[in-house]
């Protein structure tokens, strides 16, 4: 990472145009890289552990307890595009960051008096031994009591949704630059990013939930609390330092109108020449001309489709739908009947190229998004199933030497793909991150598309393990018990899976901020989080539509019904998305090969329209 530059648009803290050498660079993106690693370990320290506080301390069901997670790790992913949308529409991302920074720490300090606090609980008592058809024998929480807890626990999710993006859209807006060495900056940035966000969680899987176990719930939260003001500390603290992009008002209104202005223009003739040259054609409010067609891959794309106009209109007409966004109307193209003084088209109904070109790029990641939504779903079955796989496993661990041995949390396995990518990442960027030219050799594309072909690998992996598991069964039984195969076993799967993610993830981000216009790179960013969502939400959908489909071939719930993995085929499951995994992975493959057809572009050619973007706002 080299030297910052300073771009027109951006400004100092104060408000102040930036001055290069020393505004941004790697001194002022350290500070954002080390919020990641602190805020990730404060967060994910809440939601690995949240199941035991509500379920042992707030005496809610189990069923009730499970949904409360889940639905709080939604709201976390979810509430990224909040974040993101208002960063890069009304206030920039260190305002946000700082702003939602507060909501989350005061969320966390929150939780952790109520934990601390007897009159904020109800009354101890142990869920385990309360029989499940005597309501009286463990109070829940209710009143009071659950108003605090959750307003406390969405206050957290609240500020972490919307932090999420903006940390990672804010350290990268600090390496300012053009061309190849921008890109190369970025994809080590990125790299760098996650190595933290692997580290933050490795901490909080591990010492953190140690700290829970022994010290209690309250001491927990506290911690979790110290270490997100130690974030706030940290981000605040680089504030002399930093290149901001100021906010340049809401970044779906240009989307809209494109979009609103070709539809009302669909029966209007589209020259043939592409949107670029269209740009000028109604160019006279003053906008910049967009550059030529040959260095935007996108512009053939998206034509108009034959029903919204009749075949004696459809004849002979190129079909660039969104095209005719930037042609001006008859009136405008004659001058007004002849006035020579025509008024100016609403910008509802005459668009730039540039504007145009925005639409289009959304457009053309969408289906290179929706293809990691599987990949997401594939980790919802490590964080759950392979849990419980965990624990009907042998889980002890021989120690040298001799004595009792060790035994291993079954939740605790969750740390292995992020120790994994501890040492994978670096390597990745020592090894794969640069040619001799300082050129990536990986382009982020390909990088997803090689993490999305390796992530099937994990679940044929877990689902031979599984089958191995239950052969062993009979065995195991006749053993009381004793004959139970390591819960080392599992961890090949999650290794696998460590890999698989830090392709696809680490790809994902960079390659939806490459494609960002400037006022939108926040909000691209936060896709990749509402990717982690809908894959959790998919999994759902999956264990209930596999359950209705195979309730009735043995004669019992279906392969996942009976809440016994010894009579559950979670095998059969796995082999199921593994076979998804493929399918999901060869649509990837026509979506790339979609995405990266006609002209012969740049791979960077989205930055061109961020560069665009930034003249037009000015």
């Amino acid at each position: 990472m080299a030297a910052s530059s300073c771009d027109d648009a951006a400004v100092d803290w104060r408000g102040r145009p930036c001055r290069p050498h020393h505004h941004g660079g790697v001194r002022a993106a350290a500070f954002a890289l080390g919020m990641v690693a602190l805020e990730m370990a404060a967060v994910a320290a809440v939601g690995s552990n949240l199941i035991t506080y509500v379920f042992g301390e707030m005496h809610f069901p189990l069923a009730e307890a499970a949904n409360v997670v889940t639905n709080f790790v939604g709201a976390v992913f979810l509430l990224a595009l909040l974040g993101g949308f208002l960063a890069d529409s009304y206030l920039g991302c260190f305002p946000t960051i700082l702003a939602f920074s507060l909501v989350e720490l005061a969320g966390l300090v929150l939780l952790s008096l109520q934990a601390r606090l007897p009159r904020l609980r109800p009354p101890p008592c142990d869920m385990s031994a309360a029989s499940p058809g005597d309501a009286a024998a463990c109070e829940k929480a209710g009143g009071v009591q659950a108003a605090v807890f959750f307003a406390a626990l969405y206050m957290v999710a609240l500020g972490s949704g919307c932090l999420k993006p903006n940390m990672i859209a804010h350290g990268a807006d600090q390496l300012a630059g053009d061309g190849g060495a921008r890109a190369r900056r970025l994809s080590a940035y990125f790299n760098a990013a996650y190595f933290c966000f692997c580290a933050g969680e490795l901490v909080a899987l591990t010492a953190l939930v140690w700290v829970q176990t022994h010290s209690g719930m309250g001491v927990g939260f506290g911690v979790s609390a110290a270490a997100m003001a130690g974030a706030l500390a940290c981000v605040a603290s680089g504030a002399p330092l930093y290149r901001n992009e100021p906010p340049r008002g809401s970044i779906f209104t240009p989307i809209a109108r494109v979009f609103l202005a070709a539809f009302t223009k669909r029966k209007l003739i589209c020259p043939s020449s592409s949107s670029n040259n269209l740009a000028n054609a109604g160019a006279g409010d003053g906008r910049r001309p967009a550059r030529g067609d040959g260095e935007f891959r996108h512009a053939d794309k998206f034509r108009c489709t034959v029903w919204l106009l009749t075949p004696a209109e459809a004849a002979g007409r190129p079909r660039r739908f969104l095209d005719k966004a930037c042609v001006r109307a008859p009136a405008q193209q004659n001058g007004g009947g002849g006035s020579g003084d025509a008024a100016p088209e609403s910008p509802w109904r005459l668009c730039t190229a540039v504007e145009v070109r925005q639409a289009k790029t959304l457009l053309a990641v969408a289906p290179i998004f929706a293809c990691t939504i599987v990949f997401n779903t594939v980790l919802a079955q490590l964080q759950t199933f392979s849990v419980q796989q965990a624990g009907a496993m042998d889980t002890a661990l021989p120690l040298p030497g001799g004595g009792g041995g060790f035994r291993v949390p079954p939740a605790s396995l969750q740390a292995i793909p992020y120790a994994v990518m501890l040492v994978l990442v670096p390597a990745y960027e020592l090894l794969l991150g640069r040619r001799a030219t300082g050129a990536a050799v990986i382009t982020p594309l390909r990088r997803v598309g090689a993490g999305l072909f390796t992530v099937a690998f994990s679940m044929v992996t877990a689902a031979s393990v599984e089958r191995r598991r239950l052969r062993r069964r009979p065995c195991a039984a006749a053993l009381g018990g004793g004959g139970r195969i390591s819960v080392l076993w599992l961890a090949p799967q999650f290794m696998v899976f460590g890999v698989s993610e830090m392709l696809t993830a680490v790809g994902l981000v960079e390659f939806l901020y490459s494609q960002a216009a400037v006022g939108a790179r926040a909000f691209m960013t936060a896709l990749t989080y509402c990717s982690y969502a809908l894959g959790f939400f998919l999994s759902s959908a999956l264990v209930s539509l596999v359950n209705r489909a195979t309730a009735g071939l043995a004669g019992d719930g279906g392969w996942l019904g009976d809440n016994d993995l010894d009579r559950d085929r979670l095998d059969l499951f796995y082999w199921m998305l593994a076979a998804l995994s493929a399918v999901n992975f060869c649509c990837f493959l026509l979506c790339a090969r979609w995405y990266n057809s006609g002209e012969d572009a740049d791979v960077a050619a989205a930055a061109q329209v961020a560069a665009e973007h930034n003249d037009v706002s000015h």
